[in-house]
């Protein structure tokens, strides 16, 4: 009898994927060797969701319901999911000396939102060098730190988890207040930023930069990530400090250092990274909107974190520009962008501003909180960030679902799910145009 070889589509298989890992981790979390009590299958599930997702939201305090076994699934999790699955599939195929057809390039393709499979196996290898050189810095930099506070057992265990949440914008910490006990420590606030920036910039921009040593040689993606990231950190930096300066119950009772390093590190976390230093339930409304933007926007593409991507935002300003310009093509630094890009950013910004606005108002109907806190909590979850108004351990059974749902809809990309559903079949008929009247 001969069996017919099934291809999935590659957000079909990914998305499969993604489950199947999910509910391995869900069982070991499970596992009595895993907790020091008893914790539902729905609270296992969500924290393997969020712990894969790199988001970093908890339904229970990880440091104290967790066992260092749960722990080290969850930052397991966190690794995978920050690299990518297939990336960690291709690794095992190498080790095993297993070739890499095209099917699987195809998923890795997907899975790194990269144009095409040349040079994707290397890019793989490249990848998870520069992560796990990048994590052991990071990881041998907080030791230094937190050996004599701790011990070197404790202390380095704790070096090594948040080095690799961080990198991974995973927002995971051992401690019930994460890394508000060192808001105003230059070592912790300065490598723990400089981990998520690294690991929200994405895989290609780094890797083109330590090829490519001029701005002129860089890739137009490269250049506005760089220039991008700059700029919006700058920005929030300011917009922070700002507003915070006097608020008494975030940075207000700090002095002027201090005051800076904490409005730094709530400046650039909504970036998906998902670690705080200061309670942001008792951030000003004006400080959370803010954030909520920034989560919104999220960190670049190919990279550890979530959000909309910072390119795609900036091709729709670049789009608003060109057009109050009277312009027809959407150019920067001597580059047109192409057509499609401009209908890609389209399509993620309203698939995403859609998902956002069904899960705030699923969490209206079901939950008993206020609509800001609701707006936080899923803007969280799509961004894969973490960050919470202290909403994520009340929420009942339909908002942790909700919440699940919409961070895997963060993390696998709202593109990559409406692919799942959409049609495959192209046509080359092409109509008369017309115009409407918009605006």
């Amino acid at each position: 009898m001969k069996y017919k070889k099934v291809l999935l589509h590659p957000p079909r298989a990914l998305l499969l994927l993604f489950l199947f890992v999910s509910t391995i981790g869900t069982f070991l979390l499970k596992l009595p060797q895993a907790t020091t009590t008893s914790v539902s299958w729905l609270d296992a599930w969500f924290t393997a969701i969020s712990a894969i997702t790199v988001t970093g939201l908890v339904v229970v305090d990880t440091g104290s319901v967790f066992t260092i076994f749960g722990q080290l699934v969850i930052m397991l999790l966190i690794q995978i999911g920050g690299l990518g699955i297939m990336s960690f599939a291709v690794v095992i195929f190498l080790l095993i000396g297993k070739k890499i057809g095209v099917s699987q390039r195809l998923l890795i393709t997907q899975a790194l939102n990269q144009k095409g499979m040349g040079g994707i196996v290397k890019l793989v290898r490249s990848l998870l060098l520069f992560s796990i050189i990048i994590e052991m810095i990071g990881a041998i930099i907080l030791s230094a730190r937190w050996i004599p506070e701790y011990g070197v057992g404790s202390g380095i265990y704790a070096a090594i988890f948040h080095s690799i949440s961080a990198y991974n914008n995973a927002g995971f910490s051992i401690w019930s207040d994460s890394l508000s006990s060192y808001v105003g420590d230059p070592v912790i606030n300065i490598v723990i930023t400089l981990l998520f920036i690294l690991g929200g910039i994405g895989f290609t921009v780094l890797i083109d930069l330590k090829n490519k040593k001029h701005f002129r040689e860089w890739t137009l993606h490269t250049k506005l990530m760089v220039i991008g990231s700059i700029i919006i950190n700058a920005l929030a930096f300011i917009v922070i400090i700002t507003l915070e300066w006097n608020n008494t119950s975030t940075i207000g009772q700090l002095n002027g250092p201090g005051k800076g390093w904490g409005a730094l590190f709530q400046a650039v976390t909504p970036r998906t990274a998902g670690f705080n230093t200061v309670d942001i339930g008792s951030m000003e409304e004006a400080s959370l909107f803010f954030i909520i933007c920034l989560m919104f926007i999220g960190a670049g593409s190919a990279s550890t974190g979530g959000g909309i991507k910072l390119t795609t935002f900036i091709a729709m300003l670049l789009s608003v520009n060109t057009f109050l310009k009277g312009k027809y093509e959407v150019t920067i630094f001597h580059k047109t962008l192409a057509f499609s890009i401009i209908i890609k950013a389209l399509a993620i910004t309203v698939i995403s501003t859609g998902v956002v606005l069904l899960g705030v108002f699923i969490l209206e109907l079901t939950q008993e909180s206020p609509f800001l806190v609701n707006l936080f909590e899923v803007v969280s979850a799509f961004g894969t960030v973490g960050l919470s108004m202290g909403l994520t351990g009340s929420l009942d059974g339909i908002g942790k679902v909700t919440i699940i749902v919409i961070m895997m809809v963060g993390k696998l990309g709202p593109l990559t799910l409406a692919f799942i559903f959409a049609s495959k079949k192209t046509s080359k008929i092409r109509y008369p145009e017309e115009e409407v009247l918009t605006g």
